[in-house]
């Protein structure tokens, strides 16, 4: 069946806002648009469900019940158990207290490997347990491409590494990292594994227990949702973990590393994204397992022509493969001016883009790249139309 943009945009009530017409959004790694599903869960909430969850009387039972739907329908698309799932406050806090676990599970001595192609939320953390004396090894890009070697993994790991830290795919240089092989590495090795899915998880939520790491971080802002983070912690490693809420809560998984209850109303919208994607795949004769491949190859399809158009500039730097099958659709260019710049100039035609270094820092160092120039970036999702690509090339011939 062919995708029907028309009926996915129709999903997303930015595209019939008027104040926003005739420009074309590109600044999606950024924060996607909401999808109808979410925030019809959420108005509901706030008109009808907004007391405390989980009680006596019949609004609070339902409170409690679409929070659980939310946990129950997205577990079911990452293919993990619904106590596996959790939600905070963002990722990067999600991160900050797996860090404080981990800063009381492991000795002096012992290891983490983490990466410079990384958003500082799945690095920085991370790095600080140097503080106690762990050892923090790098798994440096190549400065050309911003590739990361799995070879150059195997030659950090040995009997002390306790966990690898990694994107999905950095939300810089945009490659499809190979979760499954490379988490199968870390594990012989005897090591766990993070994987910070928020640059991916846009672009269809993945199979977590197929590709098989220890904890998954993406934030549901970018995935058509509210503002929450949410992880999966696999249940052998969460129980392992020190429990960082309340001590009367360390029996129940999904409150081990949530110290501070996350916004009921968001977590129940969340549910709203299971909705979305459901109807994605439904509305394609899909099973709703399918709605990721749909989304994908909607995506590689829009990709290729952008990436040729970058590839073929004089005086441009494409950062990534380009090749749309790689990578997501998110695509930074490093220029002779800064990256903001050039974004007020695409305004000026109709482009929503941005400019800057976004949190990427090491990551731009490493390829030689002046984080305060910073990229231009553009990002897009299934959402996106032919025919804003088309916008977006004929604005970046104008403005490059």
């Amino acid at each position: 069946m062919h995708f029907d943009t028309d009926w996915v945009r129709d999903q997303f009530p930015a595209f019939n806002e008027p104040s926003l017409a005739g420009q074309a959004f590109f600044e999606n790694a950024g924060g996607s648009y909401t999808c109808t599903q979410v925030i019809e869960r959420l108005t509901r909430y706030y008109h009808a469900r907004k007391v405390q969850p989980y009680g006596a009387y019949p609004a609070s039972q339902a409170a409690g019940a679409e929070m659980d739907e939310a946990r129950t329908g997205l577990a079911r698309h990452l293919g993990v158990d619904t106590d596996e799932v959790s939600f905070g406050p963002s990722t990067t806090a999600n991160t900050y207290v797996l860090a404080q676990a981990f800063r009381k599970f492991m000795s002096p001595g012992e290891a983490i490997v983490v990466t410079d192609q990384d958003h500082e939320a799945n690095s920085g953390p991370w790095r600080r347990l140097a503080e106690d004396g762990i050892e923090i090894r790098e798994w440096r890009v190549d400065p050309a491409t911003g590739h990361l070697d799995p070879a150059d993994l195997d030659k950090l790991l040995d009997e002390r590494v306790r966990l690898v830290c990694f994107p999905h795919c950095s939300n810089i240089v945009g490659e499809l990292n190979p979760v499954t092989e490379i988490t199968a590495a870390a594990h012989a090795a005897g090591a766990f594994v993070c994987v910070d899915g928020v640059s991916y998880a846009p672009h269809g939520l993945p199979d977590v227990g197929a590709l098989g790491p220890d904890i998954y971080l993406f934030s549901a802002y970018k995935t058509y949702g509210p503002h929450q983070g949410i992880m999966v912690i696999r249940r052998a490693l969460g129980e392992a973990l020190p429990n960082q809420a309340h001590w009367f809560n360390a029996d129940t998984l999904y409150k081990r590393f949530t110290p501070a209850g996350p916004d009921h109303a968001q977590v129940a919208a969340c549910a709203g994204m299971v909705d979305y994607l459901d109807a994605l795949a439904s509305h394609h004769g899909k099973a709703p397992n399918e709605a990721s491949k749909l989304m994908r190859d909607r995506e590689v399809e829009l990709l290729q022509p952008l990436l040729d158009a970058l590839s073929n500039r004089n005086r441009v730097r494409l950062l990534g493969p380009s090749e749309a099958i790689r990578r997501a659709p998110t695509v930074s260019v490093a220029l002779d001016r800064p990256g903001f710049e050039v974004a007020q100039q695409l305004a000026e035609h109709g482009i929503m883009a941005g400019g800057g270094h976004f949190y990427a820092v090491r990551a731009l160092k490493a390829m030689g790249v002046d984080p305060d120039r910073g990229v231009l970036r553009l990002s897009f999702t299934h959402y996106t139309s032919k025919a804003e690509i088309d916008q977006l090339i004929k604005a970046l011939d104008a403005v490059l």
